[in-house]
């Protein structure tokens, strides 16, 4: 059933491929955002009479008030993304992250849906080889990590809410990021042809972001058999090192030179592996590889040349 359909945060990186998704679903969405990256990454969607946008803080109670009230699903994508971004300004990190979704839990009414993304690295450093499943602890060791948590508990503290604990998103978007890890090292591989490695050992799992946006599509077609607990969202036969993501790539680009520094550490240090069991038997199922995201980025980087794509 078509719904109402608020997201804010939703000209980012995954906001640009998850609208559009949405409204060829037949969802009517409204976004909220204040473009801070002077972006124009919806333009293609501004035709269609179901999307509606608004420039503004989604901080901001007042701002938020009069599209919330007609929404049936909202879904918070604002947020400071990523460590270094988050270290960078720590004030903004939490009162968006955290304090944003607070607000905006206290401003809903009980029929109204959530789905929110948090970080599977809020599992920080499992410390071990066994699966984080979605009952393992919760160790985040980033401000990044501490406050997506603090979000998760909130919104499904109110019930009538969904998480989704996205692993390190990869692809191309019309609000390209280039300082995600996948999307990372495959600009490097493409350009400079080398890469230096640290503590290249640390796994984490990878999610391509159209089926991210998938995970969100099923969720809202889904939601009552889902609500109220969060799922892991990335690809199972994905828990990779560094190391190993590398020798990914250098299938795709046989000339890729990967080294492991001696010394220095890793500023964003999660290392786990993630079972994706939970979501997957609600019937979701991701639909593109690792290598199917690296052949694209391949080609999308003979297109882009430019550092202003990425959130550091």
């Amino acid at each position: 059933m078509a719904q109402k359909i608020l997201i804010t945060g939703g000209a980012g990186y995954l906001g640009s491929i998850i609208v559009p998704t949405m409204l060829e679903a037949g969802h009517k969405v409204t976004v909220l955002d204040n473009f801070m990256f002077k972006q124009n990454t919806l333009a293609q969607s501004c035709l269609n009479p179901n999307f509606e946008v608004y420039r503004g803080d989604a901080r901001d109670e007042r701002t938020l008030k009069p599209l919330i009230k007609d929404s049936d699903t909202i879904i918070p994508l604002a947020a400071i993304v990523g460590a270094p971004m988050c270290d960078a300004d720590k004030i903004a990190a939490t009162s968006t992250n955290r304090d944003s979704i607070i607000t905006l839990v206290r401003m809903l009414s009980a029929e109204q849906q959530v789905i929110i993304p948090i970080t599977n690295s809020g599992y920080g450093i499992s410390g071990n080889d066994r699966e984080c499943t979605e009952e393992s602890a919760l160790n985040p060791i980033s401000i990044y990590g501490v406050t997506k948590v603090e979000a998760e508990k909130a919104v499904l503290d109110r019930s009538n809410s969904i998480s989704l604990r996205l692993a390190t998103v990869f692809g191309m978007s019309p609000r390209m990021r280039i300082d995600l890890l996948v999307n990372d090292f495959v600009y490097r591989a493409s350009t400079d042809r080398a890469v230096i490695l640290f503590e290249s050992h640390f796994k984490r799992n990878y999610i391509h972001i159209q089926d991210a946006a998938l995970a969100f599509e099923h969720s809202i077609d889904n939601f009552v058999s889902m609500r109220n607990q969060p799922y892991n969202v990335g690809l199972s036969n994905a828990n990779l090192s560094k190391m190993e993501l590398c020798q990914k790539i250098k299938a795709h680009i046989p000339d890729f030179v990967y080294l492991e520094a001696p010394i220095g550490e890793d500023p964003d240090k999660r290392d786990y592996i993630v079972s994706n069991a939970r979501i997957e038997a609600t019937g979701y199922k991701a639909q593109f590889s690792l290598d199917n995201g690296i052949a694209e980025l391949i080609k999308g980087y003979r297109m882009i040349r430019n550092t202003v794509y990425s959130n550091v």
